[in-house]
């Protein structure tokens, strides 16, 4: 931002500058080309000082008033005015009248219009007015000294308004490119988080749904395998199921890759789902005993999910790594208008350690709803996991 309002000051500068110098350039030919055909007898010495006044005039008001611009002491903005009246007053007294030099205080109009708040821009171009009215009124008729004097306080108005609304204007657009450039930025941010935000949902879908049905498929396997030679039943019925949950898998893959929110609570109650999800551990060696407590309400869709899903993960934890023989899950209904979710096994339990990417999501989800998770384990203690979400 500070530097575009550099920008945009030294291009009004600039501007300025080379308006500037054009009135002033132009009314010093006016002014040479009147002396020349009056042929009036100039003394040296005052051409001298004509055009070092005419030159000290043009030097001041260009880089002063770019000095000015710059700084940011209102006592810079007096002294420049104050040099440049006096300069004007001297060429206009060796000139004996304002005439063609009366142009040259215009452009001081316009840079006090740019340079100074109301009151002083007011105060110097009444300066201005005085400059070129006074040597008319003293040596002119009062009424054509007035009619005079009005074209000049005609013109400064003039000046000052067409500063002050081209300088507006023009921090109008500079504004406005500021505010696009700022919009395309904040417009870039705002697409990159969604995208990340996206990535990961897709992320902790495919994990919680995937992993967990892969988990759940290798351990009937695995059951299979075990009491193939024994039980062939037993073993085509685990080997059964686990066909069965492959195929659920792979249609819930497919409804991911789709970027599809795949809920498997859509037309079920959650706790009619997190039953189902309790049976599909049936004959893996681990009992998972599921339970409500509690006036049972519909949630919203995302803490349905939520739940669900932090359920999944807690249950493909215990079954990877627990080495659990018993699993409670009880869903709870508080009346104080809150859900929660637990989780407890008897297996091995941990060093406290949360940190994996199954729990990250979880956490993610819980926190995304104004929920909370808390997980409490030590070694030979087993694992618990509680979620609790706001309705």
């Amino acid at each position: 931002m500070k530097i575009s309002q550099k920008i945009r000051k030294f291009s009004v500068a600039s501007s300025g500058n080379l308006a500037f110098v054009i009135v002033v350039a132009a009314s010093y030919l006016s002014a040479t080309t009147a002396l020349i055909y009056t042929r009036r007898n100039v003394p040296g010495w005052e051409v001298v000082v004509l055009i070092a006044a005419a030159a000290a005039y043009l030097l001041v008001g260009t880089y002063g008033f770019s000095l000015c611009r710059r700084s940011s002491r209102p006592g810079a903005s007096a002294i420049y005015f104050v040099v440049q009246l006096l300069l004007a007053g001297l060429l206009i007294k060796l000139r004996g009248h304002a005439g063609e030099l009366g142009l040259i205080l215009l452009p001081l109009a316009g840079q006090s219009a740019l340079l100074l708040r109301p009151r002083w821009m007011i105060t110097v171009c009444t300066l201005i007015y005085l400059v070129l009215a006074m040597p008319l009124i003293l040596v002119n008729r009062w009424v054509d000294a007035i009619a005079i004097a009005m074209i000049y306080g005609t013109g400064i108005v003039f000046v000052v308004v067409f500063t002050r609304i081209a300088a507006s204007e023009r921090e109008a657009r500079a504004s406005l490119g500021e505010a696009n450039r700022l919009l395309l930025e904040n417009a870039a941010q705002v697409e990159e988080l969604a995208v990340t935000r996206e990535r990961n949902r897709l992320a902790r879908e495919i994990h919680d749904s995937l992993g967990h049905y892969l988990t759940v498929v290798n351990v009937q396997i695995g059951a299979a395998q075990a009491i193939f030679d024994q039980d062939n039943k037993r073993a085509l019925d685990h080997l059964s199921k686990a066909q069965t949950l492959t195929q659920e898998g792979l249609a819930e893959v497919r409804r991911s890759v789709a970027a599809l929110r795949a809920s498997p609570i859509e037309s079920r109650p959650l706790p009619e789902a997190l039953t189902k999800l309790a049976a599909q551990w049936k004959g893996t060696g681990m009992a998972v005993d599921f339970s409500v407590s509690g006036s049972v309400r519909p949630l919203s869709p995302q803490a349905e999910l939520t739940l669900y899903r932090s359920a999944q993960e807690a249950l493909t934890n215990v079954s990877k790594h627990a080495q659990a023989s018993k699993v409670k899950v009880s869903l709870t209904y508080h009346e104080s208008e809150t859900v929660l979710l637990r989780v407890e096994d008897d297996g091995v339990g941990s060093n406290g350690s949360d940190s994996g990417f199954g729990l990250l999501g979880v956490r993610e989800r819980a926190q995304q709803l104004g929920g909370q998770v808390q997980v409490n384990t030590a070694r030979r203690e087993g694992f618990t996991l509680e979620v609790e979400l706001p309705e």
